[in-house]
């Protein structure tokens, strides 16, 4: 793989990448490039996570050593959404998931926050980062991820720690969604105040409720989210009544599933069809199907059922796994339960 092929399969899908020229120097210069991509264990593990997390698969094939963070204390400062009583069996629940729903081809290493930043270092760095950032400032960054309504100080430790955790991981990327941006942008700003580098970031899209635009995607509503070990009926269900209006892209879940989570696990989409319906149908990249969908020449039902059976399965092992261990779900609690 040359640096240009390389470049495009890190730029990949990315809503932005701050910045172009950082990374670009980055994999000119550097041999063993570092990434993390960091998740705090609160509601149950579903597609939206996905987006982000497949990214990965890219990073892989680029060359690039992957880590993933689960941020069980950064669940409990986030107003509690994982209480202090339950991180670490909430932590355990990340890591089987992510484990289990994706077919790893070369398994990233996955590290828990709390086995390092309670540390001295760490813990002094952070003081020295809250000495240096303003109210004002620590709310900024932390708006997309916290509820602000009225801040705990624990939201605004938030961020700083989610900073910090670059050059504890000793990474060169982070990975994140949209909803991390503010973040990524203070941790550029603060981290050399303090005498550590920036480092390259990498924003990747959220996807739409299944239920369209002006739902939001949540974990207290079932219907507007697949989990990663949801029985084969439901998903079946859950795809087929989503929104998915015929040759609209905008605010469509059903494409946007296709772009950042199929096409980086399997490259391609087979999609079965009547031959009175045009037969089936191999496409090989995401370019290819959202051109023949926007045509009309790809019906939304035969997309949906495409992608239904893909999901199947690619969660078949989680599903199975939890299928055995039904009790570790009913004790997190209600949202957990498939």
């Amino acid at each position: 793989m040359n640096g240009i092929e390389r470049m495009d399969i890190v730029k990949r899908n990315a809503v932005e990448i701050i910045t172009v020229e950082a990374l670009e120097k980055l994999l000119a210069t550097k041999k063993r490039v570092t990434a993390y991509y960091g998740t705090a264990p609160t509601g149950p593990v579903h597609i939206g996570h996905l987006a982000t997390l497949t990214k990965i698969f890219d990073f892989s094939e680029a060359g690039i050593r992957n880590k993933i963070l689960i941020a069980d204390l950064h669940a409990a400062l986030d107003d509690l959404k994982s209480p202090w009583s339950e991180i670490n069996k909430r932590a355990e629940y990340y890591k089987k998931c992510i484990e289990l729903a994706l077919p790893w081809r070369k398994k990233p290493k996955v590290i828990l926050g709390s086995d390092f930043q309670l540390n001295y270092d760490y813990m002094l760095d952070i003081l020295k980062l809250s000495s240096l950032t303003t109210v004002t400032r620590a709310k900024r960054a932390a708006s997309e991820v916290c509820r602000m309504k009225e801040p705990k100080v624990s939201e605004m430790i938030y961020p700083l720690m989610q900073a910090l955790d670059e050059q504890y991981l000793n990474a060169d990327i982070q990975l994140g969604g949209t909803d991390q941006r503010h973040i990524m942008v203070y941790a550029r700003e603060f981290l050399p105040r303090i005498d550590y580098n920036s480092r390259v970031e990498i924003i990747m899209p959220l996807i739409t409720s299944l239920k369209g635009p002006g739902v939001k995607m949540s974990s207290s509503l079932p219907e507007t989210h697949i989990k990663v070990y949801d029985s084969a009926e439901s998903i079946k269900e859950k795809v087929r009544d989503a929104y998915c209006p015929a040759g609209i892209v905008k605010d469509n879940p059903i494409l946007q599933i296709c772009q950042t989570v199929l096409f980086p696990l399997n490259n391609k989409i087979k999609v079965e069809r009547e031959e009175k319906f045009g037969g089936d149908a191999v496409f090989n990249s995401y370019a290819q199907l959202e051109n023949e969908f926007v045509g009309r020449n790809l019906h939304p039902l035969d997309l949906k059922n495409a992608v239904s059976s893909k999901l199947i399965k690619t969660f078949e092992k989680a599903r199975q796994y939890f299928e055995r261990h039904i009790d570790l779900l009913e004790n997190l609690g209600r949202n957990f339960l498939p």
